[in-house]
C-alpha cells in the first residue's frame, strides 16, 4: 500500500517524465561499486570483450607454443587465469542483473500505475460522453415534441 501511494505521488509530480525521474533516482541510490558492476557486466557481454578476449587467448597460446614458452600445453596457468576471471565475473554479472531486475520491477509498477490512471480517466470520459449523449437525446426529443405541438400549419 505504501508503495502504491509513493507511485501515485510520483505519477502526479512527474507526469511527463516519470521514467527519466526513476532513472535519476536509481542513479542516486547506486554506489560506485554498483555502477562498476554494471559497467563490467555491460563490457563482459559485448562483442568487444569477446573479440579482445579471443585475441588474448590466441596470443597466449601462440606465444606458449614457441621456444619462449612459460606456460606449455596444456596451458595450466591459462586455465587458472580463466577460472579466476570466471569466478569474479559471474557474481559481478549477477549483481548487475539483480539491479536490473529491481529496476524492471519498478518500471512495471509505474507502468501499471500509469495504465490504471489512464483507465480511470477513460472511464470518466466515457461517463461524461454518455451524459452528453443523454442530454442531446432529450434536447432532440424536446425539439420533436415542440414541432409536433405547433402542428403542420405553423411550419
Amino acid at each position: 500500500m505504501e508503495q502504491l501511494d509513493r507511485i501515485k505521488l510520483m505519477v502526479r509530480e512527474y507526469q511527463g517524465n516519470i521514467k527519466s525521474h526513476l532513472t535519476q533516482q536509481q542513479e542516486k541510490k547506486a554506489s560506485w561499486a554498483d555502477r562498476l558492476a554494471d559497467h563490467i557486466a555491460t563490457f563482459g557481454g559485448s562483442w568487444t570483450f569477446i573479440v579482445l578476449f579471443s585475441l588474448f587467448l590466441l596470443g597466449w597460446m601462440a606465444i606458449n607454443l614457441t621456444a619462449i614458452a612459460y606456460d606449455k600445453p596444456p596451458f595450466i596457468l591459462l586455465n587458472l587465469i580463466l577460472s579466476c576471471i570466471a569466478a569474479f565475473q559471474a557474481p559481478v554479472i549477477l549483481m548487475s542483473q539483480n539491479r536490473q531486475a529491481a529496476r524492471d520491477k519498478q518500471e512495471a509498477i509505474l507502468d501499471f500505475a500509469i495504465n490504471y490512471r489512464a483507465e480511470q480517466e477513460n472511464i470518466e470520459l466515457k461517463t461524461l460522453l454518455e451524459r452528453l449523449d443523454q442530454r442531446m437525446e432529450r434536447l432532440e426529443q424536446q425539439g420533436l415534441e415542440r414541432s409536433l405541438d405547433r402542428g403542420p400549419e405553423e411550419e
